[in-house]
């Protein structure tokens, strides 16, 4: 059924996805992930060939709602009525993901402490700790050129990612990808607390790396472990429920 908010024209599916982007937003905001207007969590929108949704410029990710999330194509076109602009380095290198990885569903990039950090130093995340081996062989890695407003930066892009959904841009942070917004979520989740985690290790001494076999046994054992919803989907859910207590205001 539609509320208030949501437009006659705009489709059921529309709207869902617009409430998950914008409870997702929230959740960034509630653990720290906010970067004052900047960075970008995107989705896709079903049965919508080519469109997806952005936050829109110029407001924080604790102002972000189901109804001012921005409706753009993959050219960079808005489809909608929105009053705010979209930032060119959100939509350049969303839209080239979105465009070639039908399974990047919903995208995030991030400029947390922990994971500029760790994006920064030679090696980048390491097997030293229980998140980090989870993400050990998973992660590709993209050297830095600059704010990425520019096209021609995407085939480098791709290749670098080649069939991995997980990056640490260098010098610069975190892209996850995923099938849903949990999963994205759940992704950086985790690897943000890798590299949390990291930084902390680094100041008491020289790490204990963990051996490729151990590695190996823990990611299988992870993999066989069953997820009610999906990957990341109670996990979420748990993370929406605590950002209703002090602010339904996204669901608008």
């Amino acid at each position: 059924m539609a509320t208030a908010l949501q437009q006659p024209s705009m489709s059921e599916a529309e709207w869902e996805a617009r409430q998950q982007l914008a409870a997702c937003y929230r959740v960034f905001d509630l653990l720290g992930w906010s970067e004052m207007i900047y960075n970008h969590i995107t989705l896709k929108i079903p049965g919508e060939d080519g469109a997806f949704l952005i936050n829109p410029f110029g407001l924080h990710f604790s102002e972000v709602k189901a109804s001012n999330l921005v409706k753009i194509d993959i050219e960079g076109n808005k489809l909608d009525a929105s009053p705010y602009p979209v930032n060119r380095a959100g939509f350049v290198q969303h839209a080239l993901f979105h465009r070639h990885l039908p399974d990047a569903h919903c995208i995030a990039h991030t400029h947390t402490t922990a994971g500029m950090a760790v994006s920064s130093v030679q090696g980048g995340l390491k097997p030293i700790n229980f998140y980090a081996c989870a993400f050990a062989g998973q992660i590709a890695y993209h050297d830095f050129e600059g704010v990425t407003v520019r096209e021609e930066e995407g085939e480098r892009l791709l290749a670098n990612l080649g069939d991995k959904r997980v990056m640490l841009l260098r010098n610069h942070g975190i892209l996850v990808m995923g099938r849903t917004v949990a999963e994205a979520f759940m992704k950086h989740w985790s690897l943000q607390r890798a590299c949390e985690i990291q930084l902390a290790t680094a100041s008491m001494g020289e790490p204990l790396i963990v051996s490729e076999d151990v590695v190996a046994v823990h990611q299988r054992d992870l993999h066989m472990a069953q997820v009610p919803g999906g990957p990341g989907a109670a996990d979420f859910a748990a993370m929406v429920r605590l950002v209703d207590r002090t602010d339904r205001s996204w669901r608008e």
